[in-house]
């Protein structure tokens, strides 16, 4: 990666309002999101996400490469935050272990857009179903996070009712949000859908610089947490994309042979999500810590993979 790209992408205005809310808290500023505001705002991005990836899978014409992608897109969810919690509960709380696990088993869209520059940057084009599979690998990577947390949660129970654990984390307001809002986008008429562009689109990136201004706020007050956890969460935000990324980049050539399916599959698996399990978090699981979860996605990860992560995967890709 160029170094002008990679000064865009770390000048990323929702990143520099994620720092802002940071600065805000060590300056001991007043400056704060209403709660009720910051829970509207956490709906609408997973709306938003939802119905974009719904409406990108409608403009696709199903293929068995298409449907192998997504089945192994949604394995790639759902396996990883399973071996992913189990790392880290022996260090962490089940609360926050479950957090990091659904974020590290989602994906990030901002980490997704910098791959597709990657690409374009390698006159590549990118296969519009995979925007589908971004979107789709967010609901069951809460999913497993929710189950996971619901399960080896013994304060507030002795035994769980996996069926009821499994019921509640699909009626869970922001996985049914997010995956009816992709049906919806899926099913919704081309003409139609234009009339809600500028909702869904046009404002997308405003709202989520509040949403990370908001989270930067909530960091920055449990900022201190971070570090009093020692080494531990900043080696793992940063050896773990990794090895996802290249392990998956090599297990994609079973599924497809096209190389910008598979130096996506590798970034989706690498990548950490700082907006659709900051926000489901917010609403399900309020016990589990952003001053922890937040940073290692946002300022470990995040960089990580757009400066060593993405050529690394490329390479991969192309070559194994």
């Amino acid at each position: 990666m160029n170094c002008s790209l990679l000064i865009e992408n770390l000048t990323n205005p929702a990143l520099l309002f994620f720092v802002l809310g940071i600065i805000a808290v060590y300056l001991k500023s007043d400056l704060e999101i209403p709660p009720n505001s910051s829970k509207f705002i956490s709906l609408y991005l997973l709306f938003s996400i939802g119905f974009k990836g719904g409406q990108e899978l409608s403009r696709e014409v199903f293929t068995s490469e298409i449907i192998w992608s997504m089945l192994f897109g949604i394995c790639i969810a759902m396996l990883i935050p399973v071996y992913t919690f189990f790392i880290l509960k022996r260090k962490l709380n089940i609360f926050d272990s479950g957090a990091i696990a659904a974020a590290y088993g989602s994906v990030s869209a901002v980490t997704f857009v910098t791959a597709v520059s990657y690409l374009d940057m390698k006159q590549i084009a990118l296969h519009g179903h995979m925007v589908a599979i971004m979107a789709l690998m967010e609901a069951p990577a809460i999913i497993i996070g929710l189950l996971l947390i619901s399960m080896f949660n013994k304060e507030d129970k002795t035994e769980v009712d996996n069926g009821s654990v499994i019921a509640h984390s699909f009626t869970n307001g922001s996985v049914l949000l997010i995956l009816g809002s992709l049906i919806i986008g899926y099913l919704a008429n081309a003409k139609q859908a234009e009339g809600i562009k500028p909702f869904t689109n046009d404002i997308f990136k405003g709202f989520l610089a509040i949403f990370l201004l908001d989270m930067g706020i909530t960091s920055g007050r449990k900022l201190k947490t971070f570090f009093a956890f020692g080494w531990f969460p900043m080696i793992f935000a940063i050896v773990i994309p990794i090895v996802n990324g290249v392990i998956f980049a090599l297990l994609s050539s079973f599924v497809t042979n096209d190389l910008s399916n598979r130096f996506i599959f590798s970034v989706l698996a690498a990548s950490a999500s700082y907006i659709a399990v900051p926000a489901a978090m917010k609403i399900t699981a309020p016990k589990a810590n952003p001053g922890l979860f937040l940073p290692m996605a946002l300022a470990v990860t995040f960089p990580v993979n757009i400066t060593i992560g993405l050529p690394l995967y490329f390479y991969i890709a192309q070559h194994f």
